[in-house]
């Protein structure tokens, strides 16, 4: 290998707030807790199942609740990225879920939408933040969701998704919410296809017609599905990691990460939760070195893709495609 992972930029377009709180962020939050309930509590790398891992989420947000809070997990995100050497990344939390409080939904998108410019301006590295509604959610709470979206549309605030737990809750109560995206020019995204099989994305892709998928990683069951995909352009916003811990597939050989990039299909591969999956970016780009032999045009290739399906503006894109191609062309 005549290249170091470490020093290759990189775009991250699935990453959640609260599935990457560090011990050292939630230690200048609270003192108290262990390194070992730590990685009892938050890190989910024992997981049976995605509701597991979004178990280790919940604990996380008991400390996510106030603005010098969601502050220190916003800057140490960014140290997180730094690491990593992310030049663009887009990160998603659901508003909704830091209110316990005393917080308005309002108030915490504008908390991390004014820290996570701060934090940018800092560090260089651009982010963009992405609101989701989840499945547990009534159709009320989606529509207040989205339609923060559009009053912070002029900042930093991207898109929208939905997520959570995809096998219990149907989509019925979430398809106004993305009409009304739609109606209003914001781009979106989905989650789909991990814990249901290939069957839950055409469902998806139907009735809320998002512009990405996160994960759909089980559009490999359907063939019909793996051309429309194809297609019609959807990304999918791949996690290797995160796929072994919610036992999605048994070992990383069994990954279609490779398959759905030969088949031509546009992808990202990113970390989803850095703290719940034990994982950073570095550590996902090794394992498709090591383990798909992948090397530094696919590397630029995905990377380059990633930044076109990315929810940034055209400027964005153009900069950051430009600093792909210069890094990784050099000798």
């Amino acid at each position: 290998m005549n290249f170091t992972i470490e020093k290759l930029p990189k775009v991250e377009l699935h990453v959640h707030l609260d599935c990457c709180l560090s011990y050292k962020a939630l230690s200048k939050i609270d003192s108290s807790i262990s390194l070992s309930l730590f990685k009892e509590k938050f890190i989910g790398t024992s997981c049976s199942c995605l509701k597991d891992y979004i178990k280790c989420a919940d604990n996380a947000l008991d400390f996510m609740q106030t603005k010098k809070q969601l502050e220190i997990v916003v800057e140490d995100l960014f140290d997180q990225l730094k690491v990593d050497n992310v030049i663009y990344a887009e990160v998603r939390f659901a508003p909704l879920l830091h209110i316990n409080k005393g917080l308005s939904p309002r108030e915490v998108v504008d908390i991390i939408s004014k820290k996570t410019k701060l934090e940018s301006s800092k560090s260089g590295i651009e982010v963009g933040l992405i609101l989701c509604t989840l499945r547990h959610f009534s159709e009320k709470q989606s529509l207040e969701t989205v339609n923060l979206v559009k009053v912070f549309s002029k900042s930093n605030i991207v898109g929208f998704d939905i997520a959570a737990d995809e096998a219990g809750f149907p989509l019925d109560n979430h398809i106004k919410a993305f009409e009304y995206a739609h109606k209003n020019n914001i781009f979106c995204t989905a989650h789909a296809g991990e814990a249901l099989g290939a069957e839950s994305i055409i469902d998806t892709l139907k009735n809320l017609k998002p512009h990405r998928i996160g994960h759909g990683v089980r559009c490999v069951e359907n063939e019909l599905l793996l051309e429309k995909i194809k297609n019609e352009n959807i990304h999918l916003e791949l996690c290797l990691t995160s796929n072994m811990v919610t036992k999605v597939f048994k070992k990383i050989k069994d990954h279609p990460v490779d398959f759905l990039f030969s088949k031509g299909i546009s992808i990202s591969i990113n970390t989803d939760g850095r703290t719940i999956s034990d994982t950073t970016l570095n550590k996902e780009y090794k394992i498709l070195n090591k383990e798909f032999k992948w090397l530094k045009n696919k590397f630029l290739e995905i990377n380059v893709n990633s930044m076109k399906a990315s929810f940034s503006t055209n400027d964005v894109k153009e900069r950051v495609i430009t600093k792909l191609y210069l890094s990784y062309n050099k000798k």
